[in-house]
């Protein structure tokens, strides 16, 4: 019996069992058979051709249960695979799933290859990436490799990442930008503005309460003029709302402190291309350190997020408290700063030092967010007694997904609750 990606043993049981009941019609059968693989669906009684039979035999070769017809198969342990160990083999074996299956599928399937067949290191070679279909964990898998990458595959590896980050880009930037733009815009109105600074709009609708009646003028005077009589009124501008003055220097500063160990892959891809984005919005002054062990500042990097991308280092231990107290020690301006930490919080380092940090930058003005994950692959495992002492401090850790980042983010600049999403499977 084989398993479709992502189904659990019980469930293909109980699909196993709902095929003894299907009548006879010649296209459930065939996908039945397409479902069970050709080890579990001797029952059906239905043979493939064509494409049918290319398609199984792409399934077969990831998630079939045996080696045995499979000429080129190597032996994996436990494990088992009709790959082949050659780099063309998989490169073909790419190149046929792209053909039969969706963009979304076939990056399931590469991912389980990656995981199932241990494939890592034939992504070394320019023929393997070159016949990828490139998503944020193939970029996170290149990333834990770069190391040992070697010169000839690293530019087909850059183009690889360049074109995810493109692609992130493109879905990112436009929301970040307006949402981000509109909340610097409120967080600098002012109260007491000069007569040219106010905005009339903003005024008007805030004293609609204050409306004033005013007596009406003499009747026969009005009747005279404009041929009408009543009462006119006014509003009493109480409360002046005013357009902050426009400055050439950053109305904020944020400052993304991004853990690089190897569980964060998916994390420190979007969190980079997020800080390429903040960094081009002359508002803002954005800065971005990577951590493990050791505290890096690729701030000078932020115009291109591949070059970020290569600056970090997956893998390795985790030393929350020195990268805050980096990031501490750059703070010029904590009433108008942000500091946004992505991180699992499995800490290394002091503890006790780390959650004193985080106090004292709250106690001096200092916006705190903690993102146990910055992507969209559902809840992620988090230390979470790190995660309870950040909340009793007033600095709650929970999951955002790059869609929700922007608001997150525009509420933290405007000193706004965060939108934190399924508040109660928070810590």
């Amino acid at each position: 019996m084989r398993q479709t990606p992502g189904e659990t043993t019980e469930r293909a049981t109980e699909r196993t069992a709902t095929a003894s009941h299907t009548p006879p019609d010649a296209e459930r059968l065939r996908r039945w058979r397409l479902v069970l693989g050709a080890d579990s669906a001797d029952s059906t009684e239905c043979a493939l051709t064509g494409q049918d039979a290319a398609m199984d035999g792409a399934l077969d070769a990831l998630y079939g249960g045996g080696t045995a017809k499979k000429p080129n198969a190597r032996s994996t342990g436990a494990r088992s695979a009709g790959l082949g160990a050659s780099a063309p083999s998989v490169a073909r074996w790419l190149g046929d799933i792209r053909t039969y299956f969706p963009s979304s599928v076939v990056q399931v399937m590469q991912r389980d290859a990656i995981d199932r067949l241990g494939l890592s290191a034939l992504l070394l070679e320019p023929e393997m990436l070159e016949a990828v279909e490139p998503d944020v964990h193939l970029v996170g898998t290149l990333l834990s490799l770069n190391k040992a990458m070697p010169e000839t595959t690293k530019e087909t590896a850059r183009a690889v990442v360049r074109k995810v980050v493109e692609d992130l880009e493109r879905r990112l930037e436009s929301r970040t930008r307006a949402t981000l733009t509109g909340a610097l815009d409120r967080s600098a109105r002012i109260s007491r503005p000069r007569h040219r600074d106010i905005d009339w709009d903003r005024t008007i609708r805030a004293n609609l309460k204050n409306y004033l009646t005013l007596p009406a003028p003499d009747a026969a005077t009005t009747a005279g003029s404009t041929g009408t009589t009543g009462a006119t009124g006014t509003v009493v501008p109480e409360r002046l709302i005013g357009y902050g003055r426009s400055s050439r220097s950053a109305k904020k500063d944020i400052v993304l402190c991004i853990d690089q160990s190897g569980s964060m892959a998916a994390s420190v891809v979007y969190a980079s291309v997020f800080g390429a984005v903040l960094a081009s919005m002359r508002t803002l002054s954005t800065r971005l350190v990577v951590f493990d062990t050791a505290v890096v500042d690729l701030t000078d990097q932020l115009d291109d997020p591949v070059d970020v991308l290569f600056g970090t280092q997956l893998g390795g231990g985790t030393d929350i408290n020195r990268a805050l107290a980096y990031c501490q020690s750059r703070i010029t301006r904590p009433a108008d700063t942000v500091v946004v930490l992505i991180s699992d919080l499995y800490e290394g380092g002091i503890r006790d030092e780390m959650l004193k940090r985080v106090a004292a930058m709250k106690a001096s003005g200092v916006q705190f967010v903690t993102l146990l994950a910055l992507s969209d692959e559902g809840a992620p495992a988090y230390d979470h007694e790190h995660a309870a002492a950040l909340g009793a401090l007033g600095a709650p850790a929970f999951a955002c997904t790059p869609d929700l980042f922007p608001d997150v983010m525009a509420a933290a600049i405007e000193k706004r609750p965060l939108p934190i999403p399924d508040k109660e499977y928070q810590p």
